[in-house]
């Protein structure tokens, strides 16, 4: 029946990999199940028959669909189905997206969509790689035309030494995350999260997993040998030569003098009429062939910004091609917010707002990995007037969670354990004007308002990009792109980093690959440009963190008590946490771990329900103090609650520092007051002394009189009373 099913099998990194095609999906243009262990990642690609009308951009989609059967669970809500894809998925169809699109034909217009379904899950095999290596397979045997293969792999740092597509296991104890694929010549893609890795140990982790590509590269060759269909014909939507020469001999002086100037604003204007004055000329001479003409006008531009920049190192506005824009970092920028940072990179300007909660206001995650929730949220808006535009507000799309997930992933490494600092941190980076690098700005910006919070992170954070020019085998790198450079460019390489080491990485092509010298160079003009940020701009803004956070921020305490004491914390039906949080006018959070976070707006308030939740799991000493409530009134003295289910006597004579006749005279129930425990006798009950504890913490001095009367009623009598109604209730 299935007369074209093979298998295909290698060793990938010490495990098999296995490739079966011809049995499923045998109406796509290329499909392969590709078994990673026991991962399992479906890999479809299609493509239209005919070019889509009116777009000046090849239409390539990515979709990488997380299944909850992948792991044996059924998705929750009512639906019971796996809704919209969650952000670690549209973070993997990115990571996809990169090195496949630039090796597509540029002229090509037919939609081009790649869909990879992870359809079982193994910890130990990452599914992002098996769908990488599938897509690549997918690609190279399918009749569409692509300029393939490529590899990818994850490198991982164990023990200072490089580990490729680590384990679980190994993955929980990395110094960093680096995803690298590759052509057979080229590096294709970079994609990196690191503990502050030297740039040099990141350089030869990125080599070593270009190097462990090249046997899968061969392996995908071998396939596309044995069963690769003809890739087929497409109408071209490249711009006829003479009609590109026509319009660039027509605009290039005037399009020259719009482009020579900092300002993205005056330059747009400038080009406007240019691109009217050319409309109105070629539109009769070359009728329904707007997007061609706008596609000659395009690449005239790009003609000139490279040639200054290959021919004259000159850009376009005026900078060497190792300096950057103008900088400016401010704090403190919004009241009452917990902490914001305001970063200026020439016409790119990011504010970030940091809001501290508590722990249990983290953010929980379902996707297919074990990672069930997340303390550190950055969130990144891009705003339609930030370059100008208008158009309505549709919440977060792919580029605005992709590049949130790179400004987390460069500020975790820095970001203090729960231990240190017990908060739930949400960073949001709003993009107030961009004009490149806006990711880069949301990470120093970021790093701003984290500083202003108090937060005390680690060490500082910049981030910053390096671009490129190639023709041939020559080229040349800039620091600091801005917009045009990044539109006719062939890299935006983005780099975080403190002054020891990198944090994040991420690189996008419009070329092939980069060779290592590429790299390298990348590395080392990005490390020295973020040490000019960070000491000549964002610490003279703030050196160090605050050393106390906002008033308007919770107060937080943290502790542990043994797990088997949390029922009691809790209570039945959660009634003594709850009786704790309404007296204190505070948040409590406890942790299957036993970990106990207290939050409040008021310290004094934490502390006091820290006391009353240690008083709870802990039998109170001697000579403590505590504040408690007056629950009952005796003759002989009141019965002082110094946490939920611990109670004690306050005898008449202990209630004050001078005598008392009547105890009403100093206290009435529900009274606050503290108390000082003096002993705990055989029965482990308490006796409490108001009257102590007031010499002790306020400085108060008996008066010298004599004891006052002993009342008819004793606490011995009280109890021995209570103790024989038990006696005879129990007979």
């Amino acid at each position: 029946m299935f007369e074209n099913y093979k298998t295909f099998e290698t060793e990938f990194a010490g495990r098999p990999l296995v490739v079966e095609t011809g049995k499923i999906t045998q109406l796509a243009n290329g499909a392969c199940l590709v078994r990673y262990g026991e991962t399992v990642v479906h890999v479809a690609v299609t493509a239209s028959a005919k070019p889509r009308e009116g777009v000046d951009f090849f239409p390539l989609s990515v979709d990488y669909e997380e299944k909850q059967y992948a792991l044996g669970k059924i998705p929750g809500g009512f639906g019971k189905r796996e809704g919209r894809p969650s952000e670690k998925a549209i973070l993997v169809s990115r990571v996809i997206d990169r090195p496949i699109r630039p090796l597509f034909p540029k002229d090509m217009r037919n939609d081009v969509s790649i869909v990879c379904t992870v359809m079982a899950y193994d910890p130990d095999c990452l599914p992002e790689i098996a769908a990488m290596v599938g897509t690549s397979i997918a690609l190279s045997i399918s009749d569409i035309p692509w300029n393939g293969p490529i590899s990818a792999v994850s490198v991982g740092l164990v023990d200072d030494e490089f580990v490729i597509n680590p384990t679980k296991e190994q993955r929980e104890v990395s110094r960093m995350a680096v995803t690298v694929a590759s052509t057979d010549s080229r590096i294709a893609m970079i994609e990196a999260g690191a503990d502050i890795v030297p740039d040099d140990v990141m350089y030869s982790g990125i080599m070593a997993g270009h190097e462990a590509n090249q046997s899968i590269i061969e392996f995908i060759k071998s396939i596309k040998a044995e069963i690769g269909k003809e890739k087929f014909e497409y109408p071209s939507n490249e711009p006829d030569e003479a009609m590109f020469e026509a319009i660039k001999e027509f605009s290039i002086d005037d399009i020259r003098v719009a482009l020579d100037t900092d300002d993205k604003k005056v330059r747009d204007e400038r080009l406007k009429p240019i691109y009217e004055a050319v409309h109105e000329k070629f539109d009769e001479i070359y009728p329904d062939q707007a997007e061609k003409i706008d596609e000659c006008l395009y690449k005239t531009q790009k003609f000139i910004v490279r040639r200054w920049l290959l021919d004259e190192q000159k850009r376009v506005d005026g900078r060497k091609m190792d300096e950057m824009r103008p900088l400016a970092s401010e704090v403190g920028v919004l009241p009452r917010v917990h902490g914001s940072g305001l970063f200026t990179r020439g016409q790119t300007q990011v504010l970030t707002i940091t809001t501290l909660g508590s722990v249990s206001d983290q953010q929980t995650l379902d996707g297919i990995d074990d990672k069930t929730s997340k303390r550190y949220i950055h969130h990144y808006n891009f705003p339609s007037y930030s370059v100008g535009e208008t158009k309505p507000s549709r919440g977060p799309g792919r580029r605005e969670i992709g590049h949130g997930a790179l400004a987390e992933r460069a500020l975790v490494p820095v970001i203090p354990s729960v231990e240190e600092f017990p908060y739930t941190i949400r960073l949001v980076s709003e993009i107030l004007s961009s004009n490149g690098s806006t990711s880069q700005g949301s990470i120093c910006g970021s790093t701003l308002s984290l500083m202003d919070a108090g937060v005390p992170i680690k060490a500082p954070v910049a981030g910053i990009s390096c671009g490129l020019i190639t023709e041939g085998d020559r080229w040349m790198t800039m620091v600091d792109i801005q917009g045009l450079e990044d539109f006719f460019g062939d890299m935006d390489f983005k780099v975080a980093g403190t002054h020891e080491g990198i944090t994040a990485i991420q690189m996008d092509l419009k070329i092939s690959g980069l060779t290592p010298d590429m790299v390298k160079e990348a590395l080392y003009k990005t490390h020295k440009a973020r040490d000019y940020i960070l000491d000549e701009v964002m610490l003279k803004a703030i050196p160090e963190p605050r050393k106390e956070l906002s008033k308007y921020a919770p107060k937080m305490l943290s502790t542990t008590i043994p797990i088997d004491k949390i029922r009691e914390v809790i209570g039945s039906g959660g009634k003594v946490i709850q009786k704790i949080c309404a007296e204190c006018d505070v948040k409590i959070d406890i942790e299957e771990d036993g970990h106990v976070f207290v939050s409040g707006l008021d310290m004094e308030n934490c502390r006091r329900a820290m006391t009353i939740v240690d008083t709870i799991v802990s039998d109170p000493e001697p000579g403590a103090i505590y504040k408690g409530r007056v629950t009952r009134l005796m003759d002989f003295g009141a019965f002082v609650e110094i946490a939920p289910g611990k109670e004690g006597l306050c005898h008449i004579s202990q209630l004050d520092v001078k005598r008392t006749e009547k105890v009403t005279d100093v206290v009435n129930v529900d009274d606050t007051i503290i108390v000082k425990v003096l002993d705990i006798d055989d029965k482990g009950r308490l006796n409490l002394s108001r009257r102590e504890a007031l010499i002790e913490v306020e400085g108060l001095k008996p008066e010298n009189e004599l004891p006052p009367r002993r009342p008819s009623g004793s606490r011995q009598n009280f109890h021995r009373n209570n103790d024989r109604r038990a006696h005879n209730n129990n007979d």
